[in-house]
């Protein structure tokens, strides 16, 4: 009888003492480094205080921790908007997004634990129509950095709203219809046709204008001459005939078997 009773008292305490860990257990959790957590009361709703890293208590039952990452998401959303002179402009913006932490509450209690799938894709959808109709499409391209700023300050300020922090937008798509585009390929064909005609043209008149020169100069130089002769006579024409000589004179010295006499003088034959 002593035995039973001592392993029933046995049994009972492992049971309690089972009870009691789990009991411990399921009052404490822990909230991991980059999270926070919002508490949640069955009678009290949503606390208002944020949990931050480390071990904390709840209360078994009766409150639940709801926890959150803190640290930046990466999210590609796409739409199809107008621009200002209608052209469709297909456009994705790589955003960077993370709660503020100390709209935690505020974000479980209006939106809920899936608050980006929720409000970035209406967000940015609602800015991008806003700002690329203030643009027609060679702005959208000519100044896509002025674009994207404005984006960003625009989708900043409307994410804030929701208790959501942008680290970073950038677009990394921009597109626009078939008919702009092909209307783009064909303005870039006749710039370069065009571009082609003037270099046509401008290596026409550097012709023109060496042609020009060259028979300014010949005629200038028929000036010289013709002031030459007139100026030296006979003179002249004698230079230019012992010039002549000279070449003809140089060129034969150069051949073999060919000799020189001077004028008035008889060669001597070889006599048999």
């Amino acid at each position: 009888m002593a035995a039973q009773k001592l392993l029933s008292r046995l049994g009972q305490v492992g049971v309690g003492l089972a009870l009691a860990g789990s009991v411990a257990k399921s009052a404490l959790y822990n909230v991991d480094g980059g999270e926070r957590a919002v508490i949640f009361d069955r009678f009290s709703g949503v606390h208002k205080t944020v949990a931050g890293e480390g071990t904390h208590f709840i209360i078994p039952w009766l409150q639940k921790p709801i926890i959150f990452d803190i640290r930046s998401t990466p999210r590609a959303v796409s739409t199809v908007t107008g621009s200002k002179d209608l052209q469709n402009v297909s456009i994705t913006l790589r955003i960077l997004h993370r709660p503020e932490p100390s709209k935690l509450p505020d974000i479980y209690l209006n939106i809920g634990t899936d608050y980006a799938e929720r409000v970035l894709p209406s967000i940015v959808n609602e800015v991008l129509k806003s700002v690329v109709a203030q643009f027609d499409a060679h702005e959208m391209i000519t100044q896509r950095e002025v674009v994207s700023q404005r984006v960003t300050g625009e989708l900043a300020k409307r994410a804030s709203q929701f208790g959501i922090l942008l680290d970073d937008i950038s677009i990394t798509h921009l597109s626009f219809g078939r008919e702009f585009t092909e209307a783009v390929e064909m303005k870039q064909v006749a710039q370069q046709e065009a571009e082609k005609a003037r270099y046509l043209v401008e290596k026409a008149e550097q012709m023109k204008i060496a042609a020009i020169t060259t028979a300014e100069g010949d005629a200038q130089a028929s000036k010289l001459l013709s002031k030459a002769f007139s100026d030296c006579g006979d003179g002249l024409i004698e230079l230019r005939k012992i010039e002549a000589a000279e070449e003809i004179a140089e060129k034969m010295a150069k051949k073999q078997g060919v000799v020189y006499l001077p004028k008035n003088v008889q060669p001597l034959m070889a006599m048999q």
